[in-house]
C-alpha cells in the first residue's frame, strides 16, 4: 500500500495548522525595563541592561550573586544559556502562533511562571511575545522583556525554569514548520463504506497474567502483565510492549486489552532499568535516573521476554502452550520505548554524532533530547541490537533525533508505523518523528495527531498527576485522559490493522491504514493524518527548518 501526498497543501494538513485569526498589538505600550525575580521568600530586582550584560559575558548579575547558592550549576548554565538563545520566529508567526490553540496552551504555560503579583496576565504575554519578535535579532527572553507592556515584570524562577525547559527549541520549530506550510486543514470528507469499527472490542473475554522473570546472565529481574484470551492463535503474531522513561507496564494498558479481545497475545514488559521505581530510587540518592547501558538492556529485555514465552509455548499444561507466535512478533514502544521499537526494528545505534552534540550541553535541548544525550558514555560509536523475530513496530512518540545518527534508521528491515503529536515538547515532532520517518524504508505509516500532546496516548491510569494542571515538570499542557478519548480510540483501530497485516485477515484491516480513515475518524478536537511517504518538496522545507 502507498499513499502519496499530491502537493505540499495536502502535507500541511497532516502535520496540523489551526485556524488563524489577527491580533491587534498596541506598539506604544509601555516596556519593561525591571525585572523582579523570585526564589521562594527572596526577590531580587534586576535591570535589562544588567541581563543583557549577563548574555554577553556569561556571568550572573552581580544582584543574583548573594542567591547563585540557591541555583544548581545546571541551573546557572541554563540561566545564562537562555538568556542569549533566539527563537527561530518572525513576527509574522509569532503573531500567527499565539492565537492558535497550541498557542494559547503556551502563553498559559508562561503565565504559571509569572509570580502572583503580576496581573499582566496571557494578554501581556501575547503582547510581548509578537513585539519582542520585531526586534532586529528577533525574538529572544530580552527582547520579550524589553517588549513586556509593563514597568515591572516580576518572575517565578523555578516555575520559569520549568516552563523554559519544555518550551526548547526543537519544539519551536515544530510550530514554525507547521504554521509556514499548513494555513488550513483540509476539510474533505472521505466517501467510503468502512466495512466494521476496528476500535470497537473484540468478542473474546481477555485474561491477565501477571509475572516476574529473571535474566540470569544479566541480573535483571522483568515484571510482564501478559494479555491473552482463549481465542489466542499461533496465526496472529505475539505483540510486546515496552514502555515510555520512568513510567511502568501498564503505560497502554488499554492497547492492551483491546488487542487480546481480538485474539492477539500481548506482553506488557517492566524495563527495570528506566522505569518508574527506579526513578523514585534516583530522587532518593541511591542510583542514577538512567544508565547509558540501557539503551542497549531494552531491546535485549524484549528479546529475553520473546525466549521466556517460547518456552511457555513449549510447556505442557501451560495456559499459553501452543498459542505464541514468538518468531512472528510485533513490537509496540512509547517514547523511550519508541526507540527501543526501533532498536529492534533494525536501527542502529550511531553515536558519534550524538557524542559531539550532547558535549556543548546545550540549554535548549529538549528532553528528548537530553535522555538520548545519556548515550554518549556508551564506549562504542555503533550497535546494533535487531531481533529477527520482531516482523512488525509500533513506535509512538520515539525519541530518534540523536541516538540513530544520520543513518542508523535507514537500517530498518521491517514494516513501521511511526506515530507523531503536533504539540509534542518532549518529544518535538518535526525532531524526533518526522526527519526519522523520512529516512526509514517503506513499507511505514506516519500519523499525525494534530494537537496531540507527549502524554495523549497513555493510558488515564497513569496520567492522573497530569488532570488539570496547566504545567508539569514532564512536559505543560498535556491533552490526557478523558480529553484525549478520540486518540485513544483511534490509536486501538490502526494498531489493531497494523497487527492484522501479518494475519490472514491482512486484506480486511488494510482500508483502516489509510488517509481516507485517518480524515474519517477525525474529531474536532483531534484532527487525524496517515501518510506513507513525505514529498521530496516538503522533506526540503524540513529540512531547512532543521538545519538552522
Amino acid at each position: 500500500m502507498r499513499i502519496s501526498w499530491g502537493s505540499l497543501k495536502t502535507v500541511a494538513g497532516f502535520v496540523g495548522a489551526i485556524a488563524l485569526t489577527q491580533f491587534g498589538v498596541n506598539s506604544s505600550a509601555i516596556a519593561a525595563d525591571t525585572v523582579v525575580i523570585r526564589l521562594g521568600l527572596f526577590t531580587e530586582s534586576i535591570s535589562l541592561a544588567e541581563l543583557q550584560k549577563a548574555a554577553k559575558t556569561g556571568e550572573l548579575p552581580e544582584s543574583l550573586q548573594p542567591y547563585a547558592k540557591r541555583l544548581s550549576e545546571q541551573q546557572r548554565r541554563f540561566f545564562l544559556g537562555a538568556l542569549g538563545m533566539n527563537i527561530p520566529m518572525n513576527v509574522v508567526t509569532i503573531n500567527r502562533l499565539v492565537n492558535t490553540q497550541i498557542g494559547t496552551t503556551i502563553l498559559n504555560d508562561f503565565a504559571t511562571a509569572l509570580a502572583r503579583e503580576d496581573k499582566a496576565g496571557v494578554q501581556a504575554l501575547r503582547a510581548g511575545l509578537v513585539l519582542g519578535s520585531t526586534a532586529p535579532q528577533g525574538l529572544s527572553i530580552l527582547s520579550f522583556i524589553a517588549a513586556y507592556p509593563s514597568k515591572r515584570l516580576e518572575i517565578d524562577l523555578p516555575q520559569a525554569f520549568i516552563v523554559a525547559g519544555n518550551l526548547n527549541t526543537a519544539f519551536w520549530r515544530t510550530q514554525q514548520f507547521m504554521l509556514s506550510i499548513a494555513p488550513q486543514l483540509d476539510p474533505r470528507t472521505p466517501k467510503i463504506a468502512f466495512p466494521f469499527d476496528p476500535s470497537q472490542l473484540g468478542n473474546a473475554q481477555v485474561k491477565t497474567l501477571n509475572l516476574s522473570l529473571n535474566d540470569q546472565k544479566r541480573l535483571r529481574k522483568i515484571p510482564v502483565d501478559i494479555y491473552w484470551s482463549t481465542a489466542a492463535t499461533p496465526n496472529k503474531p505475539v505483540i510486546v510492549f515496552s514502555h515510555g522513561f520512568a513510567s511502568v507496564r501498564t503505560d497502554l494498558r488499554y492497547l492492551a486489552e483491546h488487542l487480546a479481545s481480538h485474539g492477539y497475545v500481548v506482553a506488557a514488559l517492566e524495563h527495570p532499568g528506566s522505569n518508574a521505581a527506579n526513578t523514585d530510587l534516583a530522587l532518593q540518592g541511591k542510583t542514577r535516573v538512567v544508565q547509558p547501558q540501557e539503551f542497549l538492556n531494552r531491546p535485549q529485555d524484549i528479546s529475553f521476554v520473546l525466549d521466556e514465552l517460547e518456552k511457555f509455548n513449549q510447556t505442557p499444561n501451560h495456559p499459553l502452550q501452543g498459542k505464541l507466535a514468538t518468531t512472528n512478533a510485533m513490537v509496540v514502544g512509547y517514547s523511550f520505548g519508541g526507540g527501543t521499537a526501533l532498536a529492534l526494528a533494525g536501527a542502529e545505534l550511531q553515536l558519534e554524532r550524538l557524542k559531539q552534540r550532547c558535549k556543548k550541553n546545550l540549554a535548549v535541548l529538549s528532553l528528548g533530547e537530553a535522555m538520548q544525550c545519556i548515550a554518549q558514555e556508551l564506549p562504542e560509536n555503533t550497535y546494533q541490537l535487531r531481533d529477527t523475530r520482531i516482523k512488525q513496530a509500533i513506535a509512538l512518540n520515539p525519541t530518534t533525533s540523536l541516538m540513530f545518527g544520520e543513518t542508523g534508521l535507514t537500517k530498518v528491515q521491517i514494516p513501521t508505523l511511526v506515530l507523531t503529536g503536533s504539540a509534542d515538547k518532549t518529544t518535538p515532532a518535526l525532531t524526533e518523528q518526522i526527519v526519522g520517518f523520512d529516512k526509514i524504508p517503506s513499507p511505514k505509516w506516519l500519523v499525525g495527531i494534530v494537537g496531540g500532546t507527549h502524554l495523549s496516548v497513555k493510558d488515564p491510569s497513569t496520567t492522573l498527576d497530569q488532570i488539570g494542571k496547566p504545567n508539569t515538570p514532564i512536559s505543560g499542557g498535556e491533552v490526557v485522559g478523558e480529553q484525549a478519548a478520540d486518540v485513544r480510540k483511534y490509536l486501538k483501530a490502526i494498531a489493531l490493522a497494523f497487527a492484522a497485516q501479518m494475519t490472514p485477515e491482512a486484506k480486511n484491516y488494510a482500508i483502516f491504514l489509510t488517509s481516507d480513515y485517518a480524515q474519517f475518524a477525525s474529531t474536532t478536537a483531534f484532527p487525524f493524518r496517515l501518510i506513507t511517504d513525505i514529498p521530496p518538496d516538503a522533506m526540503t522545507v524540513v529540512k531547512e527548518f532543521v538545519d538552522k
